[in-house]
This record gives C-alpha cells, structure tokens and sequence, in this order.
C-alpha cells in the first residue's frame, strides 16, 4: 500500500492568518514565547504545551517523541520523565537536544535547540506531588521504553503499585524527574503565503540575544 504523490500534494495549505515583523518581537525570546504560548491557550489549541523533543542516541540516530512543557522561565524549558527511558538515557550520554512547538490554528512553529540537565531533586519531587495520583502510579509501573509482553502485565504492574502504596501520595521514584533545556537558539515561524513564511532567529551571545531573519 502507498499513498498518491498527488493526494498527498493536495493537502498544502496556503497560510495567511498574519504576518511577523521584526518590530512585533520582545527583545527576549523568552517572553516573547511566553506570548506566544498564552495566545495559543487562548485560541483552544490541544495540549499548546505539547512540544516535539528530539535527542540522538549513542550512534547518532535522531529520536523524536512528544513530551509536554511544564515550566519555561529564563532558565529554560522543563519537562519531566524516567531516566531510564530512551530520552533519558540519550540525554544522559549526549545532553543536547531540539524542541519543536506547533500551533497549527495560529500558522506558528518555534524550534529550539540547547544544552540539557536535570532538575534538581527538590524541584522533581515538588512537580511529582502535583501529579494526579494515578499519574503518581503510572511514573512507579511502568519501565518506560522497555519491552513489555502484554497490557494485561502493564496493568498487574500497576495494580502491585496500588497495593504498595495504598496510603498515598506516592514518593518520588529514584529513577524520575525533570530535565532543563538552556536555550542556545529560539527561532519563531509564522505561516505566510506562496511559502514566503516569516522565521526570526534568536541566538545566545554574551551580551545577550541577537536576533535575525531567516530565508524561509
């Protein structure tokens, strides 16, 4: 089974909703992302916080996967998982990484790209009790990016967690918490027509942030 060039051709969209001028930009990105973000919660996108994380394994394969943002200050972008997992163990051995949000409602995109380190354990434990307390069980059940032989062995897993902690809230696993992205490069892309997109570039200097179009 394949799919038609010409199909897929078909579904191009010509974006048209608004131009970004360089005088529309903060001079930080940060704020300026923060913006963003609130505009895309405003506008009802699904899940605006859900950002595409891309990390390259020990022989230099990219992966790809979505994560969600739960913190963004001047410090960075923060997102929470198993260190055991495939991202973990990437980010362990090479702590550079990209991040891709896409508000498709809005025509916008920003990439990101920095270096990565884990939050402190203080701050893991703070965001892990504000965690549903099913979600609490979940981070405990599953060995996550492991090989696992059926659902019915992933809800047994589960399930023993229940009964471990029947009490709750659940402590903070060993093997969980959160990584930071210090941002070396914010770039912010807004749809515009013929394929004539607006892409702004941020780049981390010493003194601060240079800013610059780019080509789309």
């Amino acid at each position: 089974m394949s799919v038609d060039p010409q199909h897929l051709a078909a579904l191009r969209q010509d974006y048209s909703l608004a131009p970004l001028r360089r005088s529309d930009l903060l001079p930080d990105p940060i704020p300026q992302f923060l913006l963003w973000l609130d505009q895309a919660r405003k506008a009802e996108v699904i899940e605006p916080n859900a950002m595409v994380l891309s990390t390259v394994d020990p022989e230099g394969q990219p992966w790809s996967r979505t994560v969600l943002l739960k913190a963004c200050d001047p410090s960075g972008f923060t997102f929470f998982t198993n260190y055991q997992s495939s991202k973990g163990t990437h980010l362990a051995n090479h702590p550079k990484a990209a991040l891709t949000f896409w508000w498709g409602p809005l025509e916008r995109q920003v990439n990101i790209t920095g270096t990565v380190t884990c939050t402190s354990v203080s701050e893991s434990e703070t965001y892990f009790q504000s965690r549903p307390i099913k979600s609490q069980i979940g981070a405990w059940a599953s060995m996550q990016s492991q090989i696992v032989p059926d659902r019915t062995t992933l809800e047994r897993q589960f399930q023993e967690v229940e009964e471990r902690f029947p009490e709750g809230p659940l402590p903070l696993p060993p093997h969980w918490g959160g990584f930071r992205l210090a941002p070396k490069s914010i770039e912010f892309w807004q749809g515009r027509r013929s394929r004539l997109h607006d892409r702004f570039r941020y780049e981390k200097q010493s003194s601060g942030w240079a800013l610059t179009r780019l080509s789309p």
